[in-house]
């Protein structure tokens, strides 16, 4: 299980540097708090932050759980394309929101990976007494 907690600490670490990018757009960009939009640019890093904490609620119970009922290497592995999906996603999505669907896929199918198995270990589990 330690491999699955780095991943998740390391999903954690990436979640708050994008939101210090939020930050640093937020100055850059001149949108004052509380304002949400006002220049795209902003709205983009915005939207990867907010996207990637809606990607968060799946993704962190998932991962515990795959591990319990699977195998914490292979939810490791998971949780690290995961990591890799959201940076891509994060450089795309604000560069060119269009051009967001590698970054999207390298976070959706871990994901879906994740509860599937942590689905099928527990009803297993459940059924195996």
């Amino acid at each position: 299980m330690p491999y699955v907690h780095i991943v998740i600490g390391l999903a954690l670490v990436e979640y708050l540097w994008f939101g210090l990018a939020v930050a640093g757009a937020r100055t850059r960009y001149k949108v004052a708090a509380p304002a949400v939009s006002g220049n795209e640019i902003f709205e983009r890093y915005m939207r990867v932050q907010v996207n990637t904490l809606e990607q968060l609620v799946v993704f962190i119970p998932s991962i515990l759980l795959f591990a319990h009922y699977m195998s914490p290497y292979i939810g490791a592995a998971l949780g690290a394309v995961f990591l890799v999906g959201r940076v891509i996603y994060f450089f795309t999505y604000v560069k060119d929101p269009k051009s967001r669907e590698l970054g999207f896929i390298l976070t959706v199918a871990p994901n879906a990976a994740l509860l599937a198995g942590t689905l099928y270990g527990a009803v297993r589990a459940a059924l195996s007494g």
